[in-house]
């Protein structure tokens, strides 16, 4: 296979681009950009590289190689963010966050109002944000509505129904918040003005706001309107209030962003602050998981894409603690070495290392409680060696067609679905469920004898005494019967089954033991169902395809792969079978469920 892989690389071009890595079931694995295709695809079938692990267990699954030509290395970094966003890869970081930013709008209407919301919708108005919190984006909008006259109604405020007096002023307008446009009482123009200064604010640009202030007040004093000029004084005094609270550095500083990153073996720790005059206008700090050992550069270039993508940043200036490589036309990368710059770096690394110290810590005490459940599993079962790791089997069949089988595997207390297995039942015809655990904990352990590898510490089957029975068997040929805990887990009282005991061992429903034990037990019900399922799914689709000229297995898989049921491929329209598999076979495949091509 390497050979031929190698050939493949031998023809890639020099051209910067996209490469995608296809296992043998045709799923997209790891998507990756480069300056050069042919260089970089290369290097993974180097005998310089597989340096770690995780390099050698995806380049063992290469089945097939794709790639995409683009005109510069950001443009590849486009294309590789659109491929990951669409496909997942299992092998490449994915920036999950289920969290929607605040904004605050200035709709497009007479006389805006101004509102925060979670949703992007451009057309509705202007955009101001994101916050990187609800506080920070109700303290600008109270600010701004403590420093203008800015209307909170949602009234329809046309000329033809204020003319009509079809309104009347609110209590708003009697504390003195709103100067009743609702009533004609404050013109259009004057508003808009208003409006104008709260969009500096907004923007984050409170030196004009701060000079408009002063120039006023100043103003009104020189003509001895000491009350206008104390109106003004206390607005000023307002602004200063707060922008002494996000004040970090000089205000010359303005329209930056900042990116730092740390990180362990495992994951990276990657802080994004958004500058403008001087204060912090919107701050995010992520955890990312690695995948491959992806070296720090790589892991922030493609963090700061994304983060400045979801923030809608324009900023030209980026600020980091290791080179960014791939920018956009006219973005600057500067790793500041003193001065104020360098005080916003070592703010954003300290932001960095504060998530990272809260999350190792985090992760130490669930691993301190997951000991705990598991010594108290140890005292309930009365076992001599904590059990770090817990292998379940589940049979699954309907009707005593497409007999299958599944074994999940728990390693202190978590599920490790790497370690997972499925089974096809080989030796057993029929739905006899006591001959296919025999068959799959044989299969599962005469494996593990042969290549050497790291037994369990308790095997549980999901069953009663005759699927305990079974199991044990399959031990006692492998001379393996005494070595491992092996327990059998009833459904119906949450019984369980020693060996050799007639009578169950009854553990209180309370005891977090129990719990974990049913939760590995479902999870092996709900793996074996899930496997079951798709068997079932290709057999009715071979079933219903057998015959069809032109139509293989690959077709098969594909259409399953990408449909997941026979249901929804009859279902699927002409034109998106057409696009997965060509005209002719979509033709074809139409046939099976109407005789008439369309």
């Amino acid at each position: 296979m390497y050979d031929r892989l190698k050939e493949v690389v031998q023809r890639l071009p020099e051209s910067p681009g996209v490469y995608r890595f296809y296992n043998d079931e045709d799923v997209l694995i790891y998507v990756g950009k480069a300056k050069s295709l042919k260089k970089r695809v290369s290097s993974y079938f180097s005998k310089s590289t597989g340096v770690n692990r995780k390099t050698l267990k995806l380049v063992s699954e290469i089945e097939r190689i794709d790639f995409t030509v683009s005109n510069s290395e950001f443009d590849a970094l486009l294309l590789e963010n659109n491929f990951i966003k669409q496909n997942q890869p299992k092998y490449n970081i994915l920036l999950k966050d289920d969290k929607t930013f605040p904004y605050l709008c200035i709709l497009k209407e007479r006389f805006p109002r101004i509102i925060y919301t979670r949703k992007y919708l451009p057309k509705q108005g202007e955009y101001f944000g994101p916050f990187s919190s609800v506080v920070a984006m109700k303290n600008v909008l109270e600010l701004t509505r403590k420093l203008y006259s800015i209307r909170t109604c949602n009234l329809l405020l046309s000329e033809t129904n204020v003319e009509q007096k079809k309104f009347k002023v609110c209590l708003e307008y009697h504390l003195g918040n709103c100067k009743g446009p609702c009533e004609a009482y404050q013109d259009e123009k004057s508003y808009l003005e208003e409006i104008e200064q709260a969009r500096n604010i907004l923007k984050g640009n409170l030196s004009i706001v701060y000079n408009h202030f002063t120039s006023q007040m100043k103003t009104a004093a020189a003509n001895m309107e000491f009350e206008r000029a104390h109106f003004y004084k206390e607005k000023l005094e307002t602004l200063e209030r707060f922008q002494s609270k996000s004040l970090v550095v000089n205000k010359d500083l303005t329209d930056i962003d900042v990116c730092t990153i740390t990180s362990t073996e495992s994951y990276a720790y990657v802080n994004y602050l958004m500058i403008r005059e001087g204060a912090i206008i919107f701050s995010k700090t992520m955890e990312v998981k690695k995948k491959l050992d992806e070296p720090d550069d790589e892991i922030l270039s493609f963090t700061a894409f994304e983060l400045r993508e979801q923030t809608h940043s324009q900023n030209k200036l980026i600020l980091s603690n290791v080179a960014i490589t791939l920018l956009e036309d006219k973005v600057e990368n500067v790793i500041p070495q003193i001065g104020d710059k360098k005080k916003l770096l070592a703010l954003s690394i300290k932001n960095a290392l504060e998530l990272k110290r809260e999350r190792e810590i985090f992760r130490e005490g669930k691993k301190s409680k997951q000991k705990e459940v598991l010594m108290i599993l140890q005292k309930d079962l009365q076992i001599q060696h904590l059990p770090n790791i817990i292998e379940c089997f589940d049979n699954s069949n309907l009707q005593g067609t497409t007999p299958v089988a599944s074994m999940v595997r728990f390693v202190d207390g978590k599920a490790d679905k790497k370690g997972y297995r499925h089974f096809n039942i080989k030796t057993v015809e029929g739905p006899d469920d006591f001959a296919s655990m025999k068959e799959i904990v044989g299969r599962r352990y005469k494996r593990i004898q042969e290549e050497a590898g790291k037994l369990p510490d308790l095997i549980m089957v999901d069953g009663g005494k005759g699927q305990l029975s079974s199991a044990c068997e399959a031990l006692k040929e492998l001379n393996l019967y005494g070595q491992i805990p092996i327990i059998g887990i009833a459904k119906r009282l949450e019984e369980i089954y020693y060996p050799e005991d007639p009578l169950p061992l009854h553990i209180s429903k309370k005891s977090p033991g129990l719990l974990l034990m049913q939760q590995i037990r479902d999870e092996a019900h709900r793996f074996a169902i899930t496997f079951h399922r798709q068997k079932r799914s290709k057999v009715q689709l071979k079933t219903e395809m057998e015959g069809l000229e032109g139509i293989g297995q690959k077709t098969t898989v594909k259409l399953l792969q990408h449909f997941k049921s026979v249901k929804k491929i009859k279902e699927a329209p002409f034109e998106e079978i057409e696009k997965l598999v060509g005209r002719k076979k979509a033709e074809i495949i139409l046939g099976i469920k109407e005789k008439e091509v369309k």
